[in-house]
């Protein structure tokens, strides 16, 4: 039956039945493959199998096994969500789509998003990804869940590499295979992720098995440079298979729980990755990610995504969020700064010296939260932008953006820090669990504008490839500079992000 506040939508793999409000049909936990089970959590997606009676799909699903996520003193609830809700069958999308009509019209783009939480937590419940505003102004949003830590990422012998990276891919297929029964057009997909999931987007640029799959990207305050070396990798499964006391191959991990998995995962941080030849890119704050030979900024400058549009960037501040709320930016001491530059950089005397003199007057705290941002998305972000802008086709573009926003939270110290750009660009600063002095965006109101015109960027840069401002090429480095005001600069921070190389 398809009522007006049930509507129907016939899928590849059954029939399943959304909600109706306010011009807007959402379908919660459609799945995109198998559920992941035994052996199978360290096998590639499966499709899912097939269904005969409508599947409800108006209320949020399972997500993937992970342990509980705190930041501090900030409340990141509405982006981890509620953690772990257990069940097998998470590999699951959610769509929100305007609502149908019996005229039909033309397909409506389609935008893909990737969550973020360190390839340990997240999911497409947390309260920051509602797609409404999206279906409002006429794109179909997607978002997906993917396997996460060990299951996801571990790189395990007798397995296949990367495999939630395998799973964003099997969901964008997913999305060409169906997304025109829900009013998408599978010839404009745009996918964006944030953090963990940015990376995953910068992967799914450089991963051949995606070709065709993407037509634009957004990646947000991710890196093109985050991915682990086979070397690296191969410490965190040396370590992981010693904590569960198993060999370290993927028939060994087959028969274990995911709440062993997922207690073990919770007990990898801090593993000294630096080689001799490489550096840890997550700088210790993570045992997961991305285990590649060439880095995706490499692969993109050898002409991988050159005919993607793509748009890239950070926030100003985005150390913040790892040191303001576990009280250690105004603690922080010049040993403290050397440290985080030894971990990040082969000459992290050189680096402290070029952002000493590019912030002159600047606290400890502020010299550490810059190197910090750097290293994890700063350097790695404009890496890939250069690569992208040196090597796009004629057809494509690549646009850079810097969110500058100042949030208020915590004293007035959280500032524009890591994640404080998303309720902007789904819409959803008004949400009142966003406010407050311990909340994402602080006390205070932000400018009335802000959210509407950030998240018109997105959605224009989905439907044309131009947000709105001038391309990014390798000489001038364009960008936009997002705040109260909108500013387009010319290489911000050229100095200190070129001592990175």
């Amino acid at each position: 039956m398809n009522d007006y506040h049930h509507p129907v939508v016939s899928t590849a793999q059954g029939a399943v039945r959304g909600l109706r409000r306010h011009g807007v049909d959402a379908f919660l936990g459609i799945p995109y493959a198998a559920p992941p089970r035994g052996a199978g959590r360290f096998a590639p997606p499966e499709p899912h199998a097939p269904w005969d009676e409508v599947r409800d799909a108006t209320a949020p699903g399972p997500t993937a096994p992970q342990s509980e996520r705190r930041l501090g003193d900030v409340d990141m609830s509405p982006y981890f969500g509620p953690g772990w809700s257990r069940g097998t069958d998470y590999l699951t999308v959610n769509v929100w789509t305007p609502a149908t009509n019996d005229d039909g019209g033309r397909p409506a783009p389609v935008m893909v998003f990737v969550h973020g939480g360190g390839f340990v937590a997240g999911s497409t419940r947390s309260a920051l990804y509602d797609g409404s505003a999206f279906a409002r102004d006429g794109v179909v949003l997607v978002s997906l869940n993917y396997r996460l830590g060990i299951a996801g990422f571990l790189d395990l012998p007798g397995a296949p590499a990367n495999r939630g990276l395998l799973d964003v891919v099997a969901a964008l297929r997913w999305v060409r295979e169906n997304i025109a029964a829900f009013g998408g057009d599978p010839g404009n997909v745009t996918l964006f992720g944030q953090s963990a999931g940015a990376t995953l987007v910068g992967g799914v640029l450089a991963e051949p098995r995606a070709a065709g799959l993407v037509h634009r990207a957004i990646v947000q305050s991710g890196s093109g440079r985050g991915a682990f070396t086979p070397e690296q990798a191969a410490r965190v499964t040396a370590a992981a298979a010693a904590a569960l006391g198993v060999a370290p191959r993927a028939d060994a991990f087959a028969d274990l729980s995911d709440d062993r998995l997922v207690e073990a995962a919770s007990h990898l941080a801090g593993i000294d990755l630096r080689t001799a030849t490489h550096h840890d890119p997550l700088i210790g704050l993570s045992p997961f990610s991305l285990v590649l030979d060439a880095q995706p900024a490499a692969s993109v400058l050898a002409g991988a995504g050159a005919d993607v549009d793509l748009l890239v960037g950070t926030n100003s501040e985005e150390g913040n969020l790892y040191l303001v709320p576990v009280g250690r930016y105004a603690t922080s001491t010049l040993d403290d700064v050397r440290a985080v530059a030894a971990s990040a950089h082969p000459d992290p005397a050189r680096l402290i010296e070029t952002y000493r003199a590019a912030r002159p007057g600047a606290s400890f705290g502020e010299l550490r939260s810059a190197v910090m941002g750097d290293a994890l998305f700063g350097a790695g972000s404009r890496a890939l932008a250069d690569a992208h802008a040196a090597c796009s086709a004629s057809t494509t573009t690549t646009h850079r953006y810097e969110f500058a926003w100042r949030s208020q939270a915590l004293g007035g110290e959280l500032g524009a820090t890591h994640a404080v750009e998303l309720p902007f660009v789904f819409d959803l600063a008004h949400l009142p669990r966003l406010r407050g002095p311990q909340a994402l965006l602080g006390p205070d109101a932000p400018p009335a504008d802000l959210a509407a015109r950030t998240h018109a960027a997105w959605v224009r840069f989905a439907r044309t490839g131009d947000p709105g401002w001038a391309p990014y090429d390798v000489t001038r480095r364009t960008t936009m500079r997002i705040g109260a005001e909108w500013t387009r600069v010319d290489d911000p921070h050229g100095a200190e992000l070129g001592a990175w190389g």
